[in-house]
């Protein structure tokens, strides 16, 4: 007699499907209470509880450590610490304290019993100082105190396991989940055997069936206890006091550490000014302000008494620098050797001639004016032989045309130097120019004004004096007198020249170390969107002077940006 299938197929497959749902609900039941949505945007996590307040006038972050209370205030404007100021606390609305300044670099702190509680705490900070009195209201949220935990159930034997395990209520009875799945298993085993009896071939649905039922409460297990590996490998923010990049790009920098990068910000707005060109220029000396020493004939150079001068060496007008043997013909020394001889010759005769007019004068033959003319012409005589003796042997005196600094010394004892050699060069160090190559960028009629980077960002201010009116190298020369130029500036360097040409624009200015290089090549500033936190802005600027840029886009008016330690923040991961 044939059997019926049909019907007990149908039949097990709506049993295999309640089983399927039954299982997902065990499994969902088993993590009940943990939704794995997106994670919110991660806090910054410190060790110490923080109160902060701000106004137009006054920025304040207080750290809780232990019972003592510290007090940064800055100005909300410039990030500069408060000094002189006195702070009165009403801490939980009933108990006033004055705090204490702890050092002169605006910190202050302040005690009481009410730290030791838990939960919000409520701080009204009353400000009084010279640049203006103001009220900070912040709270203060407390930790709460450590409550003991259960032990975590010990992993002993599956019976243990099981009774650890979470309940569900089934018409009122509670039902542990994971007996709740074996019972059902055990349903699904008997039923799948009675088919298994009747029809071989539900044998490999049946066993198909299992191998989802076994995943499922594996994986209902798993979820008891929230022992999850995806939880596991997420990597905390590190807490603390300390600096450090957040996972959304904004770095923490604590006001303890903002006091020691000495961080700078101010409140943007847009300014009228003339707009800057730059040009590529050098230093020069002051063509009145310097000199060059050089030998007349050339010869062999002599180190005077105090020895050749150094480079660096400050020398006033007139002193002996070298002096220069110079080197006379075979020729030149025969003749003057003759004429030496032919003067040593008239003197000896100018010489007789006076002994016998004295003896004539003596005896009134010949009157004393005779005397007189004989020795001048003696005298004359031997000046001409010294004359010549001279230019055969002393040396010429190489002296300091002007007062300044050894700028440049290339010789030393015993070097033969030509005519045209530069021997020493003298410059006056508050005496320096600029000089700078135009090619059509700007009329230099037109300069009102300019400014100059050196190399190592010193930044000079310029006093225009005049431009060439013939082309060098397609350029017109323009040249700058540096007003105050620094010690370490010197000849030859080469600056960067920023020419006002009477332009006006008008944008957000800010200094040049307000700018750095990001990560990725990109220039930005840095925003203090609040008090412990900054934030990278990227933007577009074009060059202004020597100490600042024009912000053309990226920054809007009123934003708080790091003009100095924003190199420092930059750094900082």
């Amino acid at each position: 007699m044939p059997i019926r299938t049909n019907g007990a197929l149908r039949r097990l497959q709506a049993m295999l499907i309640g089983l399927g749902l039954l299982t997902t609900i065990a499994a969902a039941v088993a993590h009940e209470g943990h939704d794995h949505g997106a994670p919110p945007p991660a806090a910054v996590t410190t060790n110490n509880p923080r109160v902060t307040a701000q106004s137009d006038a006054y920025e304040l972050v207080g750290i809780l450590r232990g019972d003592r209370l510290g007090i940064y205030l800055d100005r909300f404007t410039s990030n500069e610490p408060v000094t002189d100021a006195r702070i009165a606390v009403t801490v939980g609305g009933s108990e006033e304290v004055q705090a204490e300044a702890a050092d002169d670099d605006g910190t202050y702190t302040v005690t009481s019993a009410k730290f030791a509680g838990e939960g919000p705490l409520e701080l009204i900070f009353a400000v009084t100082a010279p640049s203006g009195d103001d009220l900070l209201i912040g709270t203060l949220h407390l930790p709460g105190k450590p409550v003991a935990t259960a032990p975590a159930p010990a992993r002993g034997t599956p019976l243990q396991v099981l009774q650890s395990t979470p309940t569900v209520k089934l018409g009122g009875i509670e039902v542990s989940t994971p007996y709740m799945i074996a019972g059902v298993a055990l349903a699904l085993g008997f039923l799948l055997g009675l088919a298994a009896r009747r029809r071989r071939k539900l044998v490999p649905m049946a066993g198909l069936a299992l191998v989802a039922l076994v995943v499922s409460t594996a994986y209902a297990f798993a979820h008891e206890g929230h022992d999850h590996g995806a939880d596991a490998a997420k990597a905390a923010l590190p807490a603390g006091d300390t600096p450090r990049r957040l996972p959304d790009g904004t770095v923490f920098v604590p006001k303890p550490s903002q006091r020691l990068l000495n961080v700078r910000t101010t409140v943007t707005k847009p300014e009228e000014a003339q707009k800057a060109v730059r040009l590529i220029g050098r230093v020069i000396a002051d063509p009145n302000r310097s000199g060059l020493v050089q030998s007349i004939n050339g010869g062999r150079i002599i180190a005077p008494e105090k020895g050749l001068p150094r480079l660096g060496q400050t020398v006033r007008k007139g002193d002996v620098l070298a002096l220069v043997e110079q080197a006379v013909p075979q020729a030149d020394r025969t003749t003057l050797s003759e004429r030496v001889g032919e003067i040593e010759q008239e003197i000896a005769v100018a010489e007789t001639r006076l002994k016998r007019v004295r003896q004539l004068s003596d005896r009134g033959v010949a009157p004393p004016s005779q005397v007189t003319d004989a020795e001048i012409e003696l005298e004359g005589l031997r000046r001409r032989r010294e004359i010549v003796r001279q230019t055969r042997i002393e040396p010429e005196v190489l002296r300091a045309p002007i007062d300044g600094t050894i700028a440049a010394a290339r010789v030393v004892p015993g070097q033969v130097v030509a005519s045209q050699d530069v021997i020493f060069q003298i410059v006056d160090p508050q005496g320096l120019w600029v000089e700078a190559l135009v090619y059509g960028e700007i009329d230099p009629a037109k300069i009102t004004g300019a400014s100059a980077t050196a190399v190592d960002g010193t930044s000079l201010k310029l006093t225009f004096q005049g431009f060439s009116k013939a082309l060098q190298q397609q350029a017109t020369v323009v040249q700058f007198a540096v007003e105050s130029p620094p010690g370490n500036l010197s000849v030859g360097s080469p600056v960067t020249v920023f020419a006002q040409n009477g332009a006006s624009v008008r944008d957000i200015i800010m200094p040049r170390d307000a700018v750095v290089r990001g990560a990725n090549g990109e220039a930005v500033v840095w925003r203090h969107t609040d008090p412990e936190r900054f934030e990278a802005r990227p933007v577009r600027t074009e060059p202004f002077d020597a100490t600042r840029l024009v912000v053309r886009a990226g920054v809007a008016e009123g934003e708080r940006i790091v003009i100095r330690g924003s190199e420092l923040i930059n750094q900082i991961r």
